[in-house]
Order: C-alpha cells, then sequence, then structure tokens
C-alpha cells in the first residue's frame, strides 16, 4: 500500500511544473501578486519533491551486487519532460477541462509506464538518474545522489523499491 501511495505522490509530483507551466503562462495569480504567485508555484513542487525523498524511507528496502552496465538517464528523459512544458504552454488560458484531461492522461501513462519518475527538482537537489543493468540482464531506473563513473566494484546496498523497475538509492 505504501508503494502505491509513493508512486501516486511521485507521479503527481513529476508532473506538477506542468500545472505551474499553465498557471504562470495564463497568468493566474494566487492575491493578485504576480512575484508570490510564481514563488509559491515554484516552492510547492520543490517541497513536495522533498517530502517524497524523506518518506521514500519507508519503502521496502532492497539491493543490488553486482552491476553489469550503467547509463546516465537525465538525456534520455529531458526530452520527454521538456514536451510536458510545451503542452503547458499550449493548453489555452482558461481551458481547464482541456488542461484537466490532458495531465491525468498523462498521469496515468506516467503512473502505469514502471519504468520512469523523471522529475528535474531532484536534479536541482543534487540526483542523478541512472539505468542500471543487473547481473541478470533485468534494467532498471535508479535514483541516487551519487557521481558514478563506473561499475567495477559498484554496488546499491540501500535501495528503496518504488515499483518494480525503478529504485531510489538511500546509501549516499
Amino acid at each position: 500500500m505504501m508503494r502505491i501511495f509513493y508512486r501516486f505522490i511521485l507521479t503527481f509530483n513529476s508532473l506538477l511544473l506542468l500545472l505551474v507551466v499553465y498557471l504562470i503562462k495564463s497568468h493566474i495569480w494566487i492575491w493578485e501578486q504576480e512575484q508570490w504567485s510564481i514563488a509559491v508555484y515554484l516552492l510547492v513542487p520543490i517541497t513536495l519533491s522533498i517530502v517524497c525523498i524523506k518518506i521514500s524511507d519507508f519503502l521496502s528496502l532492497d539491493s543490488i551486487e553486482y552491476v553489469q552496465t550503467i547509463e546516465v538517464g537525465e538525456e534520455s528523459y529531458m526530452a520527454v519532460y521538456l514536451g510536458y512544458f510545451f503542452v503547458g504552454t499550449s493548453i489555452s488560458d482558461g481551458d481547464w477541462i482541456t488542461l484537466i484531461c490532458v495531465f491525468g492522461m498523462i498521469f496515468l501513462f506516467v503512473f502505469c509506464s514502471q519504468a520512469q519518475y523523471f522529475n528535474p527538482i531532484f536534479l536541482l537537489l543534487g540526483y542523478k538518474f541512472y539505468g542500471v543493468t543487473k547481473k541478470n540482464g533485468v534494467k532498471i531506473f535508479v535514483i541516487s545522489k551519487r557521481r558514478i563513473q563506473e561499475t567495477e566494484g559498484l554496488q546499491f546496498l540501500d535501495l528503496r523499491r518504488i515499483n518494480d523497475f525503478t529504485f531510489i538509492d538511500k546509501g549516499c
């Protein structure tokens, strides 16, 4: 149950900047204050990202003792994420129905994908995204603060399982 809740929060958080872009583009301000609204809009996903990292401690523990290959994941996911920004800017001002439908569809695709929970705010918090191939040939996605440059002797002994193919490394 905790994994499903965590996946829900992590998915929502990874897509939250789409809403931020839409609100700023549409000049929808809190208390008619542009600067304060932008600050609040940006602080919410940053705060939620920190919360996601903290509550990952409650996920089940896992480990990988032998890594066959590793790839940096940011490049492959950044193009997808930039697409979310373009979607946010292309929805007409005040078209809440389209915004909700598009956000909902993207949310379901990301939530059910079992493959990625890329969140660019994690980059600002010092996390990296890696595609890791385990000894048995299975590829997984690891979110970690470690700067990994080689696989020799690489181990992940304090992973938290988000889903079958996505983990967050707490051992750094």
